[in-house]
């Protein structure tokens, strides 16, 4: 018998939960130090939104009857292992005070440490990754590879004829795309879907981690929801398409704000800094832009018969959408 909304929710709750738990198994060591700090970010909580969607997309296969669960389970552990390794990364580069709530791991250690167990994590995601298969292994070497480029890339300027704004995307696509691809293209294998069907997903997740990304860039405008103190990519100078687009604009009438904005923005200036954004065009056409990504996402689905699990891929789509309404 097909499952309802609302068992197909609580199925993928429940796994998501034993993710948190073989997550914390797996790293997992008898040196209580570097396990102390390997579980530091996720005894924080998260949203665990890459795990939940390996989960969504391994739905796929209920009808088929071909999901493997336990790979599902280590499938989304090699990912969100990556994922926390590269905040422990991003928050030693960015110099960051504050992940999740509480002081990162930069800050309540040392910047050593937080290299260090991030890698420790890659290390331990890549031991379970190995139980997955060869294909598995090299995609995930392939998504590795684009995530550090892609961090990379954020701390150069555009190379000379580079459009700031491709620029930019391109970084997105490294940092976030790359994962959440991933992510979806996991769920799909472990759900014995075919290779279209595969193909399909991973660029459904590509486009879905655009547009989550760059909804998330402009929540650091509108709103607290991100988790992140408001304006911090405004203060810590970090470039985001809606400050790229006034840049590019360049309006005259703009001219205190394209000053706030040609460095990291002071605590008593950004009040005004946001303000003005607010009030500027470019933050419509930001909004624009994550309803481009998310629409092309859908079109991703279009193969796919309505079932639970489209249901909630094609919701994953609007949510990004409707939080930067």
């Amino acid at each position: 018998m097909p499952l309802t909304d609302e068992q197909f929710a609580d199925w993928v709750a429940d796994r998501v939960n034993d993710v948190v738990v073989r997550l914390h198994e797996t790293v997992s060591t008898p040196n209580t130090f570097v396990e102390e700090v390997a579980r530091y970010l996720p005894k924080a909580g998260g949203k665990m939104y890459r795990p939940a969607l390996v989960m969504a997309v391994g739905g796929l296969g209920f009808d088929a009857g071909q999901v493997d669960v336990d790979a599902l389970v280590d499938a989304a552990v090699v990912v969100e292992l990556t994922h926390v390794a590269s905040l422990y990364h991003d928050d030693v580069m960015d110099e960051a005070q504050v992940r999740r709530g509480q002081p990162t791991v930069n800050v309540n250690w040392c910047n050593s440490v937080a290299i260090l167990a991030g890698d420790f994590m890659l290390a331990q995601a890549s031991l379970v990754g190995a139980k997955l298969g060869v294909d598995f292994m090299a995609y995930q070497a392939l998504t590795l590879s684009r995530l550090v480029q892609g961090q990379i890339a954020e701390s150069r300027r555009p190379d000379p004829g580079v459009d700031p704004i491709d620029h930019h995307l391109g970084v997105l696509a490294g940092k976030t795309g790359a994962l959440i691809a991933a992510s979806a293209r996991y769920g799909a294998v472990f759900a014995g879907l075919s290779p279209d069907q595969i193909d399909a997903l991973t660029l459904y997740g590509e486009r879905l981690g655009m547009a989550f990304q760059l909804a998330d860039d402009l929540m650091d405008i509108l709103s607290q929801e991100s988790g992140k103190n408001l304006g911090t990519d405004l203060r810590e100078g970090v470039p985001t398409l809606t400050t790229l687009l006034v840049q590019r604009a360049r309006r005259p009438e703009d001219a205190r704000l394209l000053d706030l904005l040609s460095g990291p923005v002071v605590v008593e200036d950004l009040p005004e800094a946001l303000a003005l954004l607010k009030a500027h065009p470019a933050l419509v056409e930001a909004r624009s832009e994550v309803r481009r990504w998310a629409d092309s996402a859908e079109t991703c689905l279009a193969p796919f018969p309505d079932s639970p699990a489209t249901r909630v891929l094609h919701t994953l789509c609007e949510q990004a959408v409707s939080r930067t309404a």
